[in-house]
């Protein structure tokens, strides 16, 4: 009887390190892939610096047109003393006396 109840307390301490070592490598796969996992954002986040960089070369050049055509049209306004002498585009006599309210705003 008491070689059954050893044998049992055998068996049962077998199956808990069994039960353990199982565990243990679980966790390890689980740590494994999400280390696998990180790894995969980081190279797509890589690959996207590339487009991100590009629309921002676009978007500053877009700026650059921009502020330098806002430059030229100002001193175009700047430089006018009659609705004749502007560009253009602003031919009409809606525009001319916008710019010149403008131009007045800009003086005070």
């Amino acid at each position: 009887m008491v070689a059954w109840i050893i044998l049992f307390v055998l068996v049962l301490v077998l199956v808990f390190v069994i039960g353990m070592y199982n565990s243990l490598v679980q966790l390890r796969v689980r740590a494994d892939s999400a280390w696998s996992d990180i790894d995969v954002q980081l190279k797509r986040r890589h690959d996207l610096i590339p487009n991100l960089v590009e629309t921002v070369k676009g978007y500053a050049a877009h700026e650059k047109g921009t502020f330098e055509n806002i430059a030229k049209f100002r001193s175009q306004a700047m430089q006018a003393t009659t609705p004749t002498k502007l560009s253009p585009r602003t031919s009409s006599p809606a525009r001319s006396r916008a710019c010149l309210r403008w131009r007045k705003i800009i003086r005070s």
